[in-house]
């Protein structure tokens, strides 16, 4: 596909997405993400192309050789210009030589812009802990 944005359903935005975080380069990224977007990670608020690419870059370079999944998508709201999805998400990669592990919960809005679907919202947070 080669940076093309499949525009049929926000589904298959969302896979390419999960594929192409994988490639640790952003630009394959900005063709899926509007400009419009605002990204919530535990490390903080990002607005805009530029705001959210400093944001994976700083990730990638923390994370070697970083792999990153998606678990357990549910969608929960599917329309004909707007989509929601929640799912689980998982990261394994080396972090000060070490090998690790993590992942959290996470939602991804998607929105019909001249008609392709592009991520213009997503939130990750940590799993919450267990109550006692």
């Amino acid at each position: 596909m080669n940076g093309e944005v499949m525009a049929g359903r926000p589904e298959d935005v969302l896979r390419q997405y999960e594929d192409k975080i994988n490639l640790h380069r952003f630009d394959e990224l900005v063709p899926l993400i509007s400009s419009e977007a605002t990204f919530w990670f535990s490390e903080g608020s990002f607005s805009g192309t530029s705001e959210i690419r400093s944001a994976f870059e700083k990730t990638w370079q923390a994370i070697q050789d970083e792999s990153y999944w998606l678990e357990d998508l549910r969608w929960i709201a599917v329309g004909d210009d707007a989509a929601s999805c929640t799912y689980g998400f998982r990261w394994r990669g080396t972090v000060d030589g070490q090998v690790r592990s993590g992942g959290g919960r996470g939602t991804t809005v998607l929105r019909r812009e001249a008609g392709q679907w592009k991520i213009v919202h997503e939130h990750l947070s940590s799993l919450p802990t267990a109550r006692e």
